[in-house]
């Protein structure tokens, strides 16, 4: 990351609006967004895969696991906006079950780049079945994103829903439905 470089377009945008960068509340400004971006994006040098299948075992359990209410924020792409929420994962193992502590950090890392929800979703789900093999992922992203809250339809409470669903989960409605009703039976 280019950290010289996000301090100089930090410092022009801010004269592009009107401001002044040196006046005292915002003359560590350009410092502080180049810290915050680096924090931000770190997910773009590192691989969920690689996470998952450090704490990767083999365990003789073929039924549904579920690790629900992970909280991610991340960047919109589309106006550099957050957007954040919770991400509901279930996957059946075949052989393999990773820690779990490790999706949150797959959540963590995917959600640390430049972002759209639906891509989100489908990256989350494909990396699970690349690192783990299991029968079958469903993952259901749940986000406000500020974009729509703070600009344009100005919709504060909007909350937008996207799933992805692999293997057993997207083959048998009967597994979709067991998934479906956990995630929604576990709601505080």
């Amino acid at each position: 990351m280019d950290k010289d470089r996000i301090r100089k377009a930090i410092y022009d945008i801010l004269v592009a609006i009107g401001e002044e960068p040196e006046r005292e509340g915002l003359k560590d400004t350009p410092s502080r967004m180049a810290d915050m971006y680096e924090e931000l994006f770190s997910g773009l040098s590192r691989d969920p895969v690689e996470v998952l299948r450090e704490a990767e075992f083999v365990v003789p359990h073929q039924e549904m696991v579920i690790v629900r209410d992970i909280p991610f924020y991340s960047m919109c792409e589309h106006h550099l906006l957050p957007f954040y929420g919770r991400v509901h994962i279930g996957y059946i193992p075949a052989e393999k079950v990773a820690g779990i502590s490790k999706f949150a950090r797959a959540v963590e890392i995917l959600s640390r780049r430049l972002q759209i929800q639906e891509r989100l979703t489908t990256q989350i789900a494909d990396a699970i079945m690349e690192a783990l093999e299991p029968q079958g992922v469903g993952v259901i992203v749940e986000a406000e994103h500020l974009c729509m809250i703070m600009r344009g339809v100005e919709k504060p409470g909007s909350f937008i829903t996207t799933s992805a669903m692999r293997g057993l989960f997207r083959r048998s409605p009967l597994t979709r439905s067991e998934f479906l009703t956990l995630i929604e039976g576990g709601r505080r």
